[in-house]
């Protein structure tokens, strides 16, 4: 008589307890990571807005000024004003012919309030104030 002790699957015992060690895993990990990419993006919204900001200070430098609110920051693409800004920089201040949007795709608004600078992005809803995702975020506000 021949006893054989070889196992050719997994017991339905066993693949419970893998399902349910699956899903507290997925209990513990999966909310820490979705709510890292809202912050990820608030984090990008800084260093764009920095970024930007530096491109100002090399146009300030050359012209004397920063833009006018209205000029904005396609003044950093395209001279707006070739009689008034005539040191103006012969590659302009950014490379391409975009100016960068915020992580959500919506431009960034660009204001000189008598000489210094605040760019604002209004969040992943577009409006005013908010909060979470949605709050708005200033360039004064970053560190």
């Amino acid at each position: 008589m021949k006893i054989s002790s070889k196992r050719k699957a997994f017991t339905l015992i066993e693949i419970m307890v893998v399902i349910i060690i699956l899903g507290l895993l997925a209990a513990f990990v999966i909310p820490n990571i979705t709510g890292k990419s809202g912050e990820a993006k608030q984090k990008l919204v800084c260093i764009q807005m920095k970024s930007l900001n530096e491109s100002l200070k090399m146009f300030k430098i050359d012209n004397g000024s920063y833009p006018t609110s209205e000029e904005g920051l396609n003044a950093l693409i395209t001279n707006p004003n070739a009689s008034e800004y005539t040191s103006y920089a012969p590659s302009a201040y950014i490379e391409g012919k975009n100016l960068p949007k915020d992580p959500w795709n919506k431009p960034y608004l660009y204001l000189n309030l008598d000489g210094s600078v605040e760019l604002i992005s209004l969040g992943a809803d577009g409006k005013e104030g908010g909060e979470g995702e949605d709050k708005d975020q200033k360039l004064s506000e970053c560190r």
